[in-house]
């Protein structure tokens, strides 16, 4: 089998696996292990980790084992990533410190599962592992690659309302989420955690200050939320041109790539 459909089968297959048994088995599983434990944040972890097994064998079986880090965008220090992605949100922060009160009702367990697990494994499954095979490692272009992951994305989060307008902004909303946390991976060289902190920063603000019920929000939430992906996108434009390096997406990348060897390992 050609090496690009070798990544494509593997990587739908290995993803869809995931899928499936999160969605039918993670109750269960989180409550076996918070029965041995007793302790809710790290079984949640723990059952989270668990399921991506599939993800993890399907990465050793299309990269040598010792690029198994850099194949997930893992492979970078984090401090930068930290300090960009917290420059970005500040909007956020101080918005919402302004407009909104105090959550009384947070608490770690909730930020935990909600602000740390949460943009960990949905980047690393989603961006890292769907999206980042996909674009990185064949010739399929940034849109194609992202779609279907976006699409996946955004379903996911429809539980958070039942009402059809409502539902529908959440799903536009995530779904233009996950084109954002997508194109910052790669613009940011392949380092998956300015991703994954620029999603924390967002959730753990927004929870703080309660600034909305759902993902979808309300107007000054989202004046907030607007200020940020502003402050991402031109924040990676400028520290593109400051650095002397073109864009990754661009006409040439978004549909379909001539080769994939200069998206792999940097």
């Amino acid at each position: 089998m050609p090496r690009m459909w070798k990544v494509i089968v593997l990587t739908v297959l290995a993803f869809g696996l995931y899928d499936q048994l999160k969605d039918g088995y993670f109750g269960s599983l989180y409550g076996y292990f918070k029965s041995l434990s007793g302790e809710a944040s790290w079984s949640f972890f723990l059952t989270y980790a668990s399921f991506g097994i599939p993800i993890f064998l399907a990465v050793l079986l299309l990269h040598p084992a010792r690029q198994f880090w850099s194949s997930l965008g893992l492979h970078q220090s984090f401090p930068k990533a930290i300090l960009v992605t917290l420059i970005w949100t500040l909007p956020m922060l101080v918005g919402y410190a302004i407009v909104f009160e105090w959550n009384d009702a947070i608490t770690w367990t909730t930020i935990f599962k909600s602000a740390i697990c949460a943009a960990l494994f949905e980047e690393l499954y989603y961006r890292g592992f769907l999206f980042g095979q996909l674009f990185r490692f064949t010739r399929i272009g940034f849109i194609p690659s992202i779609l279907v992951g976006a699409l996946l994305f955004a379903a996911a989060h429809l539980y958070q309302s039942q009402n059809i307008g409502t539902m529908i902004g959440i799903f536009a909303m995530t779904f233009m989420g996950a084109f954002l946390f997508a194109w910052v991976y790669i613009e940011w060289d392949n380092n998956l955690w300015v991703p994954i902190f620029l999603h924390l920063f967002m959730n753990l603000f927004w929870m703080l200050f309660a600034a909305g019920e759902n993902a979808l929000g309300g107007l000054y939430s989202n004046i907030f939320r607007v200020l940020t992906i502003t402050l991402v996108i031109s924040g990676t434009i400028w520290y593109k041109k400051r650095n002397g390096l073109p864009l990754a997406i661009d006409k040439h990348t978004i549909w379909m790539k001539k080769q994939s060897t200069s998206y792999g390992f940097n």
